[in-house]
């Protein structure tokens, strides 16, 4: 049974490159390097067998390389889902793009009766 343990929300932008997946990226990033997760250890599983669920909220989400996204997690099994959300915040000269993230951290368990 997938128990979740973990959940962190972070935000990136691409001040200049109008880039969905570059201010995904620096959103999971920003989640994801706030906090130094022990549970792994804890529990005594390898961190390889974290469930890691990634949800972007990001303008023009279907432009977003997902793959790039998945790796910026350091280990783990990670499934990622670009979502139309974020800002697109007009410039001078074009816009910043502005993702959220949120990273779910589970681990398949058995449940102890």
């Amino acid at each position: 049974m997938k128990k979740q343990l973990a959940v962190e929300f972070g935000a990136g932008t691409d001040l200049r490159g109008e880039d969905a997946t570059k201010a995904a990226r620096r959103a999971v990033a920003d989640a994801l390097h706030r906090n130094g997760l022990t549970v792994a250890d804890a529990l005594g599983f390898p961190k390889e067998a974290m469930l890691v669920d990634i949800r972007v909220g990001v303008p023009g989400a279907a432009s977003v390389d997902l793959a790039s996204v998945a790796a910026a997690a350091p280990y783990g099994v990670v499934t990622v889902e670009a979502v139309e959300g974020g800002l697109r915040a007009p410039t001078a000269t074009g816009a910043t793009i502005i993702a959220n993230a949120v990273v779910s951290v589970s681990f398949d368990v058995e449940r102890a009766e």
